[in-house]
């Protein structure tokens, strides 16, 4: 049962870290390279974020859940890698519920003012407060990504057999 909570542990991690890294080198840049407008892009890139999102959710309930499973104690949540993984859990429902949510608005708002994001002047309100929403989100992802290469390899470290 160990070997099974275990690989639930870097299954989930990996899953979630992995997904993070292929949306933003893969997924995110073809689509801002092939598809017509920035618009378009940006309404795929925004749908597979919050899909990564959902997915990571999940992947962190999963991980905690295994790692109480392998060790029912008090201190286990105070343990590094759960402290990583509650961290990006956080910062993924603030990405999500918080920011992801005021830029579909920002967008819509811009889509009413101007036509489309495009279309807004760089001074426009809408569209300053859309690029400093959307550089706090990247800021978001990039530190979920990082937490979550930490905690997968002190997962993975800790789990070792000697």
């Amino acid at each position: 049962m160990a070997t099974i909570l275990r690989f639930v542990q870097v299954f989930a991690l990996g899953t979630w870290v992995g997904a993070g890294l292929f949306l933003s080198f893969a997924v995110a840049p073809g689509a801002f390279a092939v598809l017509a407008t920035r618009e378009q892009a940006g309404a795929v890139v925004g749908m597979s974020l919050g899909r990564l999102h959902l997915l990571g959710l999940v992947a962190g309930v999963l991980y905690v859940a295994a790692t109480l499973a392998l060790e029912p104690r008090p201190g286990t949540l105070l343990r590094a890698p759960v402290l990583l993984v509650f961290f990006m859990l956080v910062l993924t429902l603030v990405s999500q519920y918080g920011i992801s949510m005021h830029l579909a608005e920002l967008r819509a708002q811009m889509a009413t003012a101007h036509g489309s994001l495009d279309a807004a002047p760089e001074d426009d309100a809408l569209r300053v407060q859309f690029n400093r929403l959307h550089r706090v989100s990247v800021w978001l992802e990039s530190a979920v990504l990082l937490a979550g290469l930490a905690a997968l390899y002190l997962t993975v470290h800790q789990n070792r057999i000697p």
